[in-house]
């Protein structure tokens, strides 16, 4: 879409010197969007936050909303420290800790194959209302007794509402704390992170609604047909009746109360980037949070294939989606309304983008591609070290 057809929005925020084209990629996304995206970018290289943008009519630089899969960022990131400090082993079997996880093959499947999305379990059999999907005790409970989809550890697909479940009752067997509790313990606290597993009542005021995605015909007539595989419906939560709504979700009081671990985080583009950040390099004086070689062991390669829900090749490390456009060594996650956090060990760099209108058709934005390949691309220009002093943002009108 050309910028002439676009709607007038205003782009704010500032970027170090040297990251200017990377303002400029957000600002010529932004003005040729047909609708506002309702959007947040941030970058850090080497612990330092060099890009701080955000447009929108209705969306500012601290905005919180719900980021959804993002929040499966934070809860691999829980189980990478578990793992570092041999609090969970990877190759022990799932029903060591966690006695009733058995039937239809569970009983041997591992951590390591859990993590990975390879447990079959992508949902009950009837599916879950909202109240119900915001809940991860009342989940794991639900899988526990469910059969599998497929044999366990033979096949991988997308668990997209329920990972964080099932990771969370293992973390919770080991520590005796939820996932979210050790989330917010280690790593959002510590670093004063707007990510967040439960949205503390009084940051309400922060809080903005996910809006609805507003598809051009254009859209509409290339999707119409396309294949759906069997089981998208099913992972997704859209096999009851009624399919759960997506927008809906986002905005539920119990799931933004709760933060459900596989999509109900609520955050800004600044919490997520800080949080990669806050993975790989030091930060205000603080180490890594993980040791390179446990950042290794979840960026590499754990499922080749095709996976079972989404039809994606080569999905998944070791949790974490693999970041193909960034490189080898780079993990992180989407989420559906069109953010994207990375990690990148190679160049730094950590990546986070938020949107509150939802992009079509949902899961990682289109523009991710050309502000991920903008960043890398000031990032080689300037060599290891991240240089420069903060420049002054801009505001920009299509």
């Amino acid at each position: 879409m050309s910028a002439s057809a676009g709607v007038s929005t205003n782009v704010y925020g500032t970027v170090a010197a040297g990251w200017e084209p990377v303002r400029e990629e957000f600002e010529a996304f932004v003005a040729a969007e047909a609708h506002s995206p309702e959007a947040q970018l941030a970058v850090y290289r080497d612990g330092r936050r060099v890009v701080d943008l955000w447009a929108g009519e209705d969306t500012g630089a601290d905005t919180l909303t719900g980021v959804y899969s993002i929040t499966k960022g934070g809860a691999h990131l829980v189980v990478a420290l578990l793992v570092q400090d041999g609090v969970l082993e990877l190759e022990r079997r799932v029903s060591e800790y966690w006695p009733e996880f058995t039937g239809g093959g569970k009983e041997r499947l591992t951590v390591r194959q859990l993590v990975s999305h390879q447990a079959g379990l992508v949902n009950t059999a009837k599916g879950f209302d909202y109240a119900e999907i915001a809940d991860d005790a009342l989940i794991a409970a639900r899988l526990a007794a469910q059969e599998p989809y497929w044999e366990p550890g033979t096949a991988y697909g997308y668990h997209a509402f329920v990972i964080g479940a099932l990771i969370g009752e293992v973390v919770r067997r080991a520590t005796g704390k939820s996932l979210q509790e050790v989330f917010e313990e280690r790593i959002r606290a510590p670093y004063g992170l707007d990510l967040y597993m439960g949205l503390p009542q009084e940051l309400e005021g922060r809080w903005k609604p996910v809006l609805e995605m507003l598809p051009t015909p254009e859209q509409l007539t290339a999707m119409a047909g396309a294949a759906v595989p069997e089981l998208l419906p099913v992972a997704f939560n859209a096999h009851r009746d009624p399919a759960m709504d997506l927008v809906e979700y986002g905005n539920h009081p119990k799931v933004k109360a709760l933060g459900p671990a596989s999509a109900g985080g609520v955050g800004t583009a600044r919490g997520v980037a800080g949080m990669y950040a806050a993975a790989i390099s030091e930060v205000d004086g603080r180490p890594p949070l993980l040791k390179p070689e446990t950042a290794a062991e979840f960026a590499r390669p754990h499922t080749p294939g095709e996976d079972r829900v989404t039809a994606e090749v080569d999905h998944f490390g070791l949790g974490f989606e693999r970041q193909h456009a960034v490189g080898p060594q780079a993990f992180g996650h989407c989420g559906a309304s069109g953010g994207l956090g990375w990690a990148d060990p190679a160049t730094g760099l950590a990546y986070g983008y938020a949107r509150r209108r939802f992009a079509f058709p949902g899961g990682a934005a289109p523009e991710n591609e050309r502000l991920t390949a903008a960043v890398l691309r000031a990032a080689a220009a300037q060599g290891t070290t991240a240089q420069g002093s903060t420049a002054q943002g801009s505001t920009a009108q299509a």
